[in-house]
């Protein structure tokens, strides 16, 4: 497994962002995880991860999972999300998340898992992605901490 970017302002991954979520992904070159432990503050109605979070963080897997599929970078056009069983906070959870199909690389499929350490499926999520035109990736690219050229290609380096 392979550490994938991550930036400075990013609501999911951002380094510097104190409000954020400050998630790690990794990929094996097809599918991307992440390991999360929800927070007391995440919570919705008492003792629940509020749902909004749990597709938040199954929609960043899914367009980190079409950048590693693609290497283009995408936003979530639509995005369907299905909560099977409540997340607790303080429970550490698993997201994965692959491309599923890639449209000629003008809309990109993907989906996404959240699991419990014992594999119980607790949230699972569709996405389709259309890529960002490449002249505003670079801009987009100047927020990585690191060299995000391995996994974006050219367009990092624009």
């Amino acid at each position: 497994m392979r550490e994938l970017p991550h930036t400075h302002s990013c609501f999911v991954c951002g380094e510097s962002n104190a409000a954020g979520l400050r998630l790690r992904f990794e990929t094996d070159g097809r599918v991307v995880q992440t390991r999360f432990r929800p927070r007391p503050e995440h919570i919705g109605f008492k003792g629940v991860m509020h749902g909004g979070l749990i597709a938040t963080v199954l929609d960043e897997i899914m367009v980190w999972a079409c950048i590693v599929g693609t290497r283009k970078f995408p936003f979530c056009a639509e995005l369907k999300v299905r909560f099977m069983s409540r997340v607790q906070p303080g429970a550490e959870v698993i997201a994965s998340g692959e491309l599923s199909a890639n449209r000629k690389n003008r809309i990109f499929e993907a989906k996404a898992m959240l699991r419990s350490l014992s594999g119980a499926s607790l949230a699972e999520a569709t996405g389709k992605y259309l890529p960002i035109k490449a002249g505003e990736v670079s801009e987009m690219a100047a927020d990585f901490i690191g060299d995000a050229s391995w996994v974006l290609g050219r367009a990092a380096g624009n």
